[in-house]
């Protein structure tokens, strides 16, 4: 009984060179192919249907790693789980989790191509990408799109806030819309971080009411000998 599980050894699976298939028990079994080649598999039924699961090849997944995810198969077949089907499972949803990482510049790169064409300016295009990389993608470029937050909107627009107050206001309305354009395309959650009423015009002077800075015409001062 205790020789049902576990019969290979790690001295037999390295030395075994013979074609064929050989069981560790347990539904795993080392298979010896052409050339040498090693590879796990593990074999199953689930109602009443047989099914050959490969585990990976012998370079990269060691005796006791197949050893491991045969137990947690076994595990899946007595609650009545397809270890297969789980597994594409887990595969779909990691491709999802990684589709929806997207950075911010991704995401705004993604908005002007689907937004430029369509612009009657053709230099629009070209603005909205000089202020971005300007002013937006040094501090928040690379930054998951769904991790923006209101502190990270406005340490980009704050320093040209009063300096730059035009320019300024048109790089959070570009933020503002690139970060709706990823909420709607399932790349982030919550409320937009960029948003003016309600939310930025709590927390910046508006724009219209900035001070201009006003230009005095330079002095020449005459030294005395």
């Amino acid at each position: 009984m205790a020789r049902e599980i576990n019969r290979l050894s790690p001295r037999s699976v390295a030395t075994i060179d013979k074609r064929g298939r050989y069981a560790d028990g347990g539904g795993l079994y080392l298979q010896v192919s052409v050339f040498d080649t090693k590879a796990w598999i593990f074999r199953y039924t689930l109602r009443s249907k047989p099914h050959l699961m490969g585990l990976g090849s012998l370079r990269t997944v060691s005796l006791a790693d197949a050893r491991e995810v045969a137990r947690e198969c076994r595990k899946m077949i007595r609650e009545g789980i397809d270890p297969i089907e789980q597994r594409r499972a887990e595969k779909a949803a990691r491709q999802l989790e990684g589709a929806k990482a997207m950075t911010f510049r991704q995401c705004a790169e993604a908005y002007i191509r689907s937004y430029g064409a369509g612009w009657r300016n053709i230099k629009h295009a070209g603005q909205w990408s000089s202020t971005l990389e300007d002013y937006v993608y040094p501090g928040i470029g690379n930054v998951p799109v769904d991790a923006v937050d209101t502190a990270m909107v406005i340490k980009a627009i704050e320093p040209i806030w009063t300096v730059k107050s035009v320019t300024a206001t048109r790089v959070r309305g570009r933020i503002e819309a690139i970060l709706d354009w990823a909420k709607a395309s399932g790349y982030r959650h919550g409320e937009n971080p960029a948003r003016w009423r309600g939310h930025l015009s709590n927390l910046l002077p508006k724009p219209g009411k900035l001070s201009k800075v006003k230009h005095h015409v330079a002095l020449t001062t005459t030294i005395p000998p």
